[in-house]
């Protein structure tokens, strides 16, 4: 118990600001399954509500507006459930959650039901986002990174999926009656047939979740009334409508391929594994005639989302985990290239971001998976296809599987002590840009990156000369030459360019998409696509380093 505390000092926050020109709103949503219409085979009903949150550009409020805590209600038994989910015991986890100061009282910088900005582009529509969490994650464990999305002009959803990879999930029936829980499911990391099953399982209620979300989406931004039980709980009936009403018309949720997908880890499988069941959906019959693979999400004929999905669709995936991609039951679906490879009017990977951390671009097997996914040809080992356009992979260094989420911001002592991860503010900013550029890319009015974050993630040195302030004009960036790690000098251009190979930006590593070795790949010693993945959720990647240091200071004391 005393290796976990030191990991909670100082007391975690989250920068004030957030980098954007746009102020940030944010509302906790949970809709009632039945007032949106069926878009597939429900695979579990007992799950009678969708949850999410909602980031976006929002209007300056002109009072203090009511804090929103990291920590959402029932606060101690979220706490509780994060701590048994780290590893603690049940009568430890029941202590850490009786420290409110620590970790009740974080705050995510944003403003509360704040009224929607109206959007400047000329369709007066936000672009959307929708990302999904990870394994521990939750609607609010990427609060930074959405956040800072939405200060740049994009709508962010954050679902809180409910089949078990959230360390606790309520179901609240806003009747008055208890809200039903469900706890983390713990499921081994290894393959096998079983955990085949189970994250297929996972899966089914992921991508159910993520059509019911779109379903929400559309009707939301049609002004169509909905209930709102995360609000009906803590506000008034009027606040209620106003909160989901405000976005009746500003999403640009219509148009084919203009939302977003993206995730991380388990995550980044699920949108992965969404955009491509929507897009190649065969029947359960051709499926059967075709060696007994199954389908894990067919949404019905007339469901919206099946236009939504097009070979222009842009995806990013953070820490992509392979693992629940290679079921045998869904083999017949990795065969398949994401739909921007497709014959139909797709141009290629420049509509995918891979973003890994250096833990990840260190674990071969996974890698090596991680570029056949996002290939013309995820069956094959050959090199990329020269005839398109490649996919944007890039990594930035010292960083763990948890900076792409709030636990590198919220601890960064822990993650340097434990996980050798730095620089927490600029590993998520550079996340943020690359998405905001990737969008931008890809034809979304999102904003200019601000010379705060500019400044801050080219480190740009200002000083005097002849009474002028003059800029650093030379940029020392980290790149591979001749098999190994090289500092250069460039230039220092007036555009961020942060997908761009040649993108002075120290310590932002682009990855060959081509399926070899790289300088820093055979430093991991996992070689094989079936090693253990630990990296690959929050709970392994901590606890493994708190055992390691409990090891090295018990043997201290001996």
């Amino acid at each position: 118990m005393t290796s976990f505390f030191p990991s909670l000092n100082p007391t975690p926050a989250f920068p004030k600001h957030y980098g954007g020109p746009y102020p940030v709103g944010t509302v906790d949503i949970e809709i009632p399954v039945s007032e949106l219409p069926s878009v597939a085979r429900t695979p579990d009903p007992s799950i009678t509500t969708v949850s999410f949150r909602i980031f976006y550009p929002c209007e300056s409020p002109h009072s203090s507006p009511k804090p929103v805590y990291w920590i959402p209600d029932p606060q101690h038994g979220y706490v509780s459930a994060y701590a048994r989910f780290l590893g603690a015991s049940s009568r430890i986890s029941q202590l850490i959650a009786y420290f409110p100061r620590l970790l009740y009282h974080i705050t995510i910088p944003a403003v509360r039901n704040a009224k929607v900005l109206e959007a400047p582009s000329e369709s007066k529509r936000w672009p959307v986002v929708v990302f999904s969490h990870g394994l521990g994650g939750s609607r609010n464990a990427y609060s930074h990174l959405l956040g800072s999305l939405s200060s740049y002009g994009v709508v962010a959803i954050a679902p809180e999926h409910r089949e078990g990879s959230a360390p606790i999930s309520y179901i609240r029936q806003g009747n008055g009656s208890e809200p039903v829980h469900i706890d983390y499911r713990s499921i081994p990391h290894t393959p096998s047939k079983e955990v085949e099953e189970a994250r297929d399982e996972q899966l089914k209620i992921r991508l159910w979740e993520l059509g019911l979300i779109h379903e929400a989406l559309l009707m939301i931004d049609k002004g169509t009334r909905l209930t709102n039980i995360a609000s009906e709980i803590s506000s008034k009936k009027t606040e209620v409508q106003n909160e989901l009403l405000t976005f009746s018309a500003l999403l640009d949720v219509h148009r084919p391929g203009n939302i977003s997908w993206a995730g991380h880890s388990f995550g980044a499988a699920t949108v992965y594994q969404f955009v491509k069941s929507v897009f190649y959906r065969p029947s359960d019959q051709v499926l059967q005639n075709s060696g007994g693979y199954r389908l894990l999400y067919v949404p019905l004929d007339d469901s919206p989302i099946r236009s939504q999905i097009t070979p222009q669709s842009t995806v990013a995936l953070l820490d992509l985990w392979s693992l629940p991609l290679r079921s045998a039951a869904t083999n017949w679906l990795w065969r398949k290239p994401l739909p921007c490879y497709h014959e139909s009017g797709g141009r290629g990977g420049s509509n995918v971001l891979v973003i890994l951390s250096e833990a990840f671009f260190k674990w071969r097997g996974n890698l090596i998976s991680t570029k056949q996914a996002v290939s013309a040809d995820p069956s094959d080992d050959h090199r990329h296809d020269p005839g398109k356009s490649h996919p944007h992979i890039f990594y930035p260094v010292k960083t763990a599987h948890v900076s792409q989420s709030d636990f590198g911001i919220l601890f960064p002592w822990a993650t340097k002590k434990f996980m050798k991860a730095e620089e927490p503010e600029r590993t998520l900013m550079l996340n943020v840009l690359a998405i905001r550029e990737l969008m931008q890319q890809n034809g979304k009015d999102v904003a200019s990156v601000s010379d705060v974050d500019r400044n801050a993630v080219l480190e740009t040195v200002q000083g005097t000369s002849n009474g002028h302030t003059i800029s650093n004009t030379v940029h020392e960036k980290l790149v591979h030459t001749n098999g190994s790690l090289h500092h250069i000098k460039q230039p220092l251009k007036a555009d961020l360019d942060i997908l761009s190979p040649q993108s002075p930006i120290r310590g932002w590593i682009p990855v060959n998409v081509d399926v070899e070795d790289q300088p820093g790949e055979a430093t991991n010693k996992k070689t094989g696509s079936d090693a253990d993945p630990s990296e690959a959720v929050m709970e392994s990647e901590i606890m493994n380093s708190n055992e390691d240091h409990e090891n090295k200071s018990h043997s201290t004391l001996k």
